[in-house]
């Protein structure tokens, strides 16, 4: 039979060193478990400054509440819509043309059926007169164009873009009507005259 001091030299000796592990498993859980706990700590870090934001927000409401209310302004009196009656039906309308008789007329128009003649197709300002012309007591007038030549004009003729009609010829100017436009969709007359260019 064995004693106890004779088990106890048989027995296997105890390695006081630490031991190793090689797993790499033990490695992938050791680095997890510290991952879970940086994640646990910022958790209860957020949530303290939340808590303390939550409290801020709670003072400045009680506090808002405390202070007295201001006077809110009653709103304007809404006055009735009160209906206007037109009353001018028997009078002209501002959006039609003007009627004969007024600064302009209806029946005052320019002759779409007529010839033009050759010095309608210059404006006004580019003729000139360059003299005068009197042959069997009848007064002629000298018009230059702006090309140079020089037209022989007599009462009744036409000049200008705007239905110009030669009313009269003296040695100083020729005097003529123009039809334009009254701006109210109508026509009125106007005088106009080329003055002598020396």
């Amino acid at each position: 039979m064995q004693t106890t001091d004779t088990f106890r030299r048989n027995a296997p000796r105890r390695c006081n060193a630490p031991r190793r592990y090689n797993s790499p498993r033990l490695g992938v859980r050791l680095g997890r478990a510290i991952q879970l706990g940086a994640l646990a700590c910022c958790f209860l870090t957020g949530l303290a400054a939340c808590s303390s934001a939550d409290d801020e927000l709670t003072r400045f409401i009680e506090d808002t509440k405390r202070q007295p209310g201001g006077r809110v302004e009653p709103l304007p009196e809404v006055k009735p819509y009160e209906m206007f009656i037109y009353s001018a039906t028997d009078m002209r309308s501002p959006f039609s043309p003007s009627v004969p008789g007024g600064a302009g007329s209806l029946s005052l128009r320019p002759d779409s059926k007529r010839n033009r003649e050759f010095l309608e197709q210059f404006p006004l300002d580019t003729l000139k007169m360059v003299g005068t012309l009197k042959l069997n007591d009848r007064m002629y007038g000298l018009v230059q164009t702006k090309d140079g030549l020089v037209h022989r004009v007599s009462v009744g003729n036409y000049l200008g873009q705007a239905d110009g009609k030669i009313t009269d010829i003296v040695p100083a100017k020729i005097s003529l009507t123009e039809i334009v436009p009254d701006g109210l969709g109508g026509y009125m007359e106007r005088t106009a005259a080329i003055g002598l260019n020396p």
